[in-house]
């Protein structure tokens, strides 16, 4: 966490210096207290065998010009500088270039030997990995020239099945019956919508509210499951005339006359529901986790420094064979948010990976810590442009909420973090470009920046809609190097809520170039079909 020297406090909170290398420009920081208050298409996953580069072995710093992200392969000389990871496990490829955009990371294996032998079988698998891409590629090319143009084209403005190449009319999505052999044309029929988290079903490829009226706590929480939570909190009413004018229209009431009300039931059924013009005048609001809240901390904090307990509880610490590599966010009691570029080519063996929370010092002796069951990280991922970089882990474990531990609240669909916006950023990555991680989180404040600030030269076809800019164009505050993965926070009515996943950068905190973070509200749908795949397999 890059933080000029004006924000940074010891841990005993007396006031502590640290410069920020290539930081320009005046410290950012405010005077006055703060509040803090699917088309997804599979893909094979081919373990790749990397060459570690320990970190007592650089003499420039992990992020020298000998050095580059094993996934993302050289760019031409003419292309504007690289961005640079922002998670901890940088690890040594055979060639770099300074074009290269970087996610943030650092060394974390520190073992000779290791290298020693990564070097040869990387060179080796390196081989068999080309022959392997080569013969795949021919083989996709023949099935797009004999098969895929014919599906493409048939398919146009057609759900399609990921697994196969069936399509049909988006009519018959949501409809109570799994027309793909996976059922996911029945996944990510609930949402929660705008500020207040109106409850929404997708009924034959249409979105529509939900009145209150019939509404119970079994719809509750069969709800709840279908958005992939295994808790339930409420279920409430509000007027219609309260929500969003894009959620009064399409009304639809729930009729369920089972005899049996305590069996969850898959709410968008079209069997269950009947269009009405929802004659109580209000709608459902639902709730089904407490999320948001930091009740061992409510003072206020102004600028960047140390964080202390209990500030940011929803923060993780994402260790891989017992060293801190990235960050994470809480986001229920069994699933983290991290980005993909953590977990890329790691995640074959869930087993090695282990997330601290609960915690503000490393090492991590005594706090609270689960092993992983499960890594997921989006299908669309690609290293190279380091796009839809988001990750999933599923705890062996569920944790403990106690208020050092807590949840952070997802946004809603339609929810939007405007120009402008102060949220926060957090972790134990390096103060300085280059530098080691460190022994304490910090925390920062950043403003949430336009499209029209990532759109200069350096990030030329970099920024997609899976991307938001956050910091100073100044200079001064940023994530950096061991924060990847990590949370840009915002709070709204005391309520914070997950904007963006730490992603990559240019350096840390330089002039015109804040970091990208992948933008939470845009991988919503993935994250909740990810839970509601995993919640439909539990007992």
């Amino acid at each position: 966490m890059a933080i000029p020297d004006s924000d940074k406090t010891a841990a005993d909170g007396s006031a502590g210096e640290r410069k920020v290398s290539g930081a320009e420009g005046t410290d950012p920081a405010r005077t006055e207290d703060e509040s803090v208050s699917n088309e997804d298409l599979p893909i094979v996953e081919i373990p790749t065998t990397f060459n570690i580069s320990p970190l007592s072995s650089q003499t420039s710093g992990p992020f020298s010009q000998d050095l580059q992200d094993p996934h993302v392969p050289t760019a031409p000389p003419q292309e504007p500088p690289a961005p640079i990871p922002k998670s901890q496990g940088q690890l040594t490829p055979p060639s770099y270039h300074p074009s290269m955009r970087f996610i943030k990371v650092q060394p974390f294996m520190h073992d000779d030997d290791l290298v020693e032998t990564k070097t040869l079988c990387s060179r080796l698998l390196a081989h068999w990995v080309l022959l392997v891409i080569v013969a795949c590629g021919l083989l996709a090319l023949s099935l797009a020239l004999g098969i895929g143009l014919g599906v493409g084209v048939s398919c146009t403005g057609k759900f399609h099945c990921s697994t196969s190449t069936v399509c049909f009319a988006r009519s018959a999505q949501c409809d109570g019956v799994s027309d793909c052999a996976d059922g996911e044309d029945e996944l990510q029929c609930v949402r929660l919508s705008g500020r207040s988290s109106v409850l929404q079903v997708n009924s034959r490829g249409v979105w529509r509210t939900v009145c209150s009226a019939n509404w119970d706590h079994t719809l509750g929480y069969s709800a709840c499951k279908q958005l992939g939570y295994s808790s339930y909190i409420s279920s409430s009413s509000m007027p219609l005339s309260s929500v969003e004018s894009a959620f009064q229209a399409n009304l639809v009431s729930v009729n369920l006359s089972q005899p049996d009300r305590q069996q969850t039931v898959k709410i968008h059924n079209t069997t269950f529901l009947s269009k009405t013009q929802c004659s109580s005048e209000s709608v459902t609001v639902l709730k089904c986790l407490e999320c948001g809240s930091r009740p061992m901390f409510r003072s206020r904090i102004v600028g960047g420094n140390v964080s202390k307990p209990g500030h940011f509880p929803w923060q993780a610490s994402l260790h891989y064979q017992n060293q801190h590599l990235c960050g994470g966010s809480i986001i229920t009691s069994r699933w983290i948010v991290t980005a993909a570029h953590c977990v890329y080519g790691f995640a074959t063996n869930p087993m090695l990976w282990a997330v601290h929370v609960g915690l503000t010092d490393q090492p991590v002796n005594g706090v609270m810590s689960r092993s992983v069951e499960k890594i997921i990280y989006h299908a669309n991922y690609q290293p190279k442009g380091l796009n839809y970089d988001i990750a999933l882990l599923k705890l062996t474990e569920p944790l403990t909420f106690n208020g050092l531990v807590e949840p952070i609240c997802l946004p809603n669909y339609g929810e939007r973090f405007e120009e402008g916006k102060m949220c926060w950023i957090s972790g134990w990555g390096a103060t300085v470009d280059g530098g080691e991680t460190s022994v304490s989180m910090h925390s920062a404040q950043v403003p949430v920046l336009s499209s029209r600030d990532c759109s200069g030269p350096v990030y030329q076809g970099a920024i997609s809609p899976w991307i938001v800019c956050a910091g100073y164009l100044e200079g001064g505050k940023d994530s950096c190097q061991g924060d990847s993965g990590g949370p840009l926070a915002c709070e709204d009515s005391s309520v914070w809520k997950l904007a963006g996943a730490t992603s990559w950068g240019y350096g840390c905190a330089e002039r015109n170039k804040p970091a990208a973070y992948t933008l939470i509200p845009h991988a919503l749908t993935w994250i909740h079909q990810q839970m509601e795949k995993e919640e439909a397999l539990s007992p």
